[in-house]
């Protein structure tokens, strides 16, 4: 019989219990979840017998180090911001460490001390990043390995409504904060085109979006780079590559729907007196109309209003954007929920109106293209795609193709399988050809083809 393996698992989201189902599946494996709220760690360890729940303030570098101390490894799938807190308690009490977010600078500081301390710190192994990696680093090393080259690598992700549940305007649910799929809307994007860095900035971002062709004709996406993709190049080695760019899907018409708040000011989160917790009741066509810089009493003269005021009149959504605002409850004598700022309070109503209704299932859809050189000069293409629904009476797409990846990454060092040391991203097959096996066997994973 194999020895106890005492697990610590920081968080209790909802990606979280696809990785406790995993990880408990061998007996052997016992898992303590601890959250900043008791009754969280205790909701989702009710679910799971055996397991033990406990509070952590995630604020006190001792009561992580502490409860850090009394376990083998710890899962730490906390806001990103506080990983650096867990890896050094780790580091200390030379435990291993599974996230599934991107490697920030705070946390390679640790490296060479968990190499030193003989520790793994495995990251960015959830969905994006985690299985684009798996997938992205396997073509290039074939390509590269029949003494190929990489020309270009394009990569897009959305996380979604499946198509019959995306019955709303943006074609978008939340099933974590609005206010984080917003903020995102806002970021500086960067990419490699033509061999040269390209900089899109935050409020541009929308406009820069483009029709994808999946050669899934079913599905009419959308797309648009995220966050910095210029590392790739020396993170995937391939510096080779003319274009390279990782960006985000959605539905058409997001984008443009998404331009024209931010146009009328609601991606704004400074204060607003109208909107503090103090003011007045305020309807929400009052607060657009003011937003539009609007005196307008009727709809009409409101909707030319916002027309004018977000660059609509050429836009062939122009109906369709504002009946999208008609739908939110713009023109409403509604009460907005006044939250301090224009964001805050559009994300309050958001979260109202844009959930995921019982029964409704959501879609994961990855898909890597790969322009290709072979050794003998000719050119190809290849694609990698994951097409993914979640189980509305199980998991969430998206819940599992974070949480299984992060499940099989734990145990494979648990097992002494993943042993290297240091603070690791799945960027080289010995590391992930290991896991790409184990996700295989969940049904899990990506298909390939040359076009």
């Amino acid at each position: 019989m194999s020895a106890t393996k005492n697990i610590l698992l920081l968080g209790s989201g909802f990606v979280a219990a696809p990785a406790v189902e995993y990880i408990l599946r061998r007996p052997e494996n016992k898992l303590t979840i601890a959250s900043r709220t008791l009754k969280n760690a205790q909701a989702l360890s009710a679910k799971f017998p055996g397991t033990k729940a406990v509070e952590c303030d995630i604020n006190s570098d001792q009561a992580i180090a502490d409860l850090v101390a009394q376990h083998d490894l710890v899962i730490s799938l906390i806001p990103y911001i506080y990983h650096a807190k867990v890896i050094k308690a780790a580091v200390q009490h030379k435990k291993h460490v599974v996230t599934t977010s991107y490697v920030s600078p705070a946390m390679m500081e640790y490296d060479q001390a968990a190499k030193d301390a003989g520790v793994t710190v495995m990251n960015e192994i959830g969905l994006d990043p985690g299985i684009d990696h798996l997938y992205a680093v396997k073509t290039i090393e074939e390509v590269h390995n029949e003494g190929g080259k990489m020309l270009g690598f394009l990569s897009y992700c959305g996380g979604l409504p499946a198509p019959e549940n995306s019955n709303n305007p943006l074609g978008y649910k939340f099933s974590w904060s609005a206010r984080g799929v917003l903020l995102a809307l806002r970021n500086t994007a960067k990419y490699i085109d033509g061999g040269k860095s390209v900089t899109v900035p935050g409020p541009e971002l929308m406009n820069s979006a483009k029709r994808i062709e999946t050669g899934y004709p079913g599905y009419s996406f959308v797309g648009y780079p995220n966050r910095d993709s210029t590392n790739y190049g020396e993170l995937y080695h391939i510096p080779e590559a003319q274009t390279v760019l990782r960006g985000t899907l959605r539905y058409d018409g997001f984008p443009e729907f998404v331009k024209a708040l931010v146009d009328l000011g609601f991606l704004d989160d400074s204060e607003q007196a109208h909107l503090a917790s103090s003011a007045s009741d305020i309807t929400w066509k009052a607060v657009v109309a003011k937003a539009a810089g609007s005196s307008a009493k009727d709809d009409a003269t409101l909707a030319n209003d916002i027309v004018a005021k977000a660059n609509l009149a050429k836009s062939p959504r122009k109906d369709a954007i504002l009946e999208g605002m008609r739908w939110i409850g713009f023109f409403s004598e509604t009460p907005v929920h006044r939250r301090g700022n224009l964001l805050d309070t559009l994300c309050a109503t958001l979260e109202e109106k844009m959930q995921y209704e019982q029964g409704e299932r959501d879609l994961v859809f990855l898909q890597h293209r790969f322009e290709i050189e072979l050794k003998d000069g000719t050119r190809q293409v290849r694609t990698s795609t994951l097409v993914e629904y979640g189980d509305p009476n199980k998991y969430t797409a998206m819940a599992k193709t974070v949480g299984v990846p992060c499940g099989i990454a734990v145990q494979l060092i648990l097992d002494g399988k993943l042993t290297k040391t240091g603070v690791l991203a799945p960027m080289s097959s010995d590391i992930n050809n290991p896991i790409m096996e184990l996700l295989e066997k969940e049904n899990i994973g990506m298909v390939e083809a040359i076009l």
